[in-house]
């Protein structure tokens, strides 16, 4: 089951990324030029910083409701009302980690071409983030689908930024 999610997850993620090529320029003019590109990637990574807020949000209203975990995570692991949450809060940081940087890196090495590929990941991070969610307490195979919508924009991002600079050192 995990293999058919992920494999579905990059489905939809080369969709999304093709329609965001073809429409997005057609509506929206994305210019070349540094300030355009760090004033595009602050923009974007606002809405991926929100689902490291939300889990925040969760764990704390978690803990607050919870008389096993108000005194905080240093007197003992998660109980399990709030255990979900608090690992979809430590994935989320961490994939918000890397998307952050690697959305950064591809931007500037690509400014105007790669601002349909950010906003379609901003959008693949929180229906991935919404997915992994929801699927978390059914096991690996029921957050696949999740996980794996979260992750490949940012293996395609490291990817693309690595081809862009050793293309560069090449020329």
């Amino acid at each position: 089951m995990v293999h058919r999610c992920s494999g579905a997850a990059a489905v939809v993620c080369a969709v999304m990324y093709g329609l965001a090529y073809l429409f997005l320029p057609r509506v929206l003019h994305f210019p070349d030029d540094l300030d355009s590109a760090l004033t595009f990637w602050a923009g974007a990574i606002l809405f991926i910083v929100l689902w490291v807020m939300v889990g925040i949000g969760l764990v704390s209203r978690g803990r607050r409701l919870s008389a096993q975990d108000i005194r905080g995570s240093a007197y003992g692991p998660p109980s399990p009302r709030i255990a979900v949450y608090a690992a979809f809060l430590q994935n989320t940081l961490e994939q918000a980690t890397v998307t952050i940087l690697l959305l950064l890196a591809v931007l500037l090495l690509l400014r105007g071409e790669a601002m349909p590929f950010v906003g379609a990941s901003v959008i693949l991070f929180a229906v991935g983030r919404v997915a992994f969610l929801r699927g978390y307490p059914g096991g690996a195979g029921t957050r696949a689908f999740g996980m794996a919508l979260t992750a490949l924009p940012s293996v395609v991002a490291f990817v693309v930024a690595a081809g862009s600079v050793i293309a560069r050192v090449l020329r």
